[in-house]
């Protein structure tokens, strides 16, 4: 079951890499200072975690744990600046993008920023477990 969790967090990382290059590369939505600090977090899982697949070594879990931890606050900042519980005084992007627009909204409340918070969480959830059932 370790095998399958950390596998599914490869290809949650593996989607959200090739999503946010389809935004910016096909769709060219530029990402803000947010998005990159949360493709930061991202990318890397797409290359650490097949690592611990073959052969199967849970500890890549604890190893990668923090990446989606940070991306996670990350992206509930900025799930919070979009849907404008942070005011403008404490906005990051003052030059550029702005990070409190909204560049894509799908079913009227899916943005980038929640589809990201979304990966992260899953991610997270799915790590921890792995980290939990290794520890038994």
């Amino acid at each position: 079951m370790n095998w399958a969790y950390i596998f599914i967090c490869w290809l949650i990382a593996l989607i959200s890499m090739l999503g946010s290059l389809f935004f910016s590369e096909i769709m060219d939505v530029v990402p803000c200072v947010l998005c990159w600090y949360q493709r930061i977090a991202i990318y890397p899982l797409v290359f650490i975690l097949p690592i611990g697949l073959f052969p199967l070594d849970t500890k890549v879990a604890k190893y990668v744990l923090p990446l989606p931890v940070i991306g996670w606050f990350i992206a509930l900042f900025h799930v919070a600046l979009t849907n404008g519980y942070i005011p403008k005084s404490v906005q990051p992007c003052s030059k550029g993008v702005p990070c409190s627009e909204i560049s894509i909204e799908w079913f009227g409340f899916l943005t980038i920023p929640f589809m990201s918070l979304i990966s992260f969480s899953i991610i997270i959830g799915l790590l921890v477990s792995v980290i939990k059932k290794g520890s038994k």
